[in-house]
């Protein structure tokens, strides 16, 4: 059997990811925590696509005779200030007033966009993405928020929550 690499979003991954970085921002900021998002190139696009369902397309590619190559993608190209334009307003906020671009943070080295092309996935496997990229910035906002407001209450949370916010709000709880 071959095994093959794919990008997906899970709002579990860490925040060295752009994706994880925003929507746990973003729940910060709504609690207080955070008074603002160090953000790099707001212009480089990804095709983001939700985990639940790349999985899906992995059991569909194993239930295969022959192992064979697939792109799993929705096909579809969003730019970092997207998803945190969306992120933000789904909090009730303007991503304008919080997002600062550091010029440290850009990489040189990144492509401008990546988009894939799941034509053969949907012909051979009948798989295709049905998150849009609206609903999945707004699952894993709303999963930040809710783990955010579980640990200010006290409840035992994921194993990030109490590393990623000031020492101040940490100490002070």
């Amino acid at each position: 059997m071959r095994v093959f690499g794919l990008r997906y979003v899970v709002y579990h991954e860490g925040l060295e990811l752009v994706t994880r970085k925003v929507s746990n921002a973003v729940a910060q900021i709504k609690l207080g925590f955070w008074r603002e998002l160090r953000l790099g190139n707001l212009e480089e696009r990804r095709d983001w696509g939700y985990a639940p369902e790349y999985v899906e397309a992995m059991w569909l590619m194993l239930q295969q005779v022959r192992p064979d190559d697939y792109v799993i993608a929705t096909g579809e190209a969003h730019s970092v200030r997207e998803f945190a334009e969306l992120a933000f307003a789904e909090v009730g906020l303007d991503w304008r007033d919080y997002v600062v671009v550091d010029e440290t943070l850009k990489r040189p080295r990144d492509v401008d966009v990546l988009i894939g092309d799941y034509s053969k996935a949907e012909r051979e496997l009948g798989w295709r993405s049905r998150t849009s990229f609206r609903e999945l910035v707004r699952i894993m906002v709303r999963a930040d928020l809710d783990r955010w407001s579980r640990w200010l209450k006290g409840e035992p949370v994921p194993f990030d929550a109490p590393f990623y916010v000031e020492s101040s709000v940490v100490s002070g709880r």
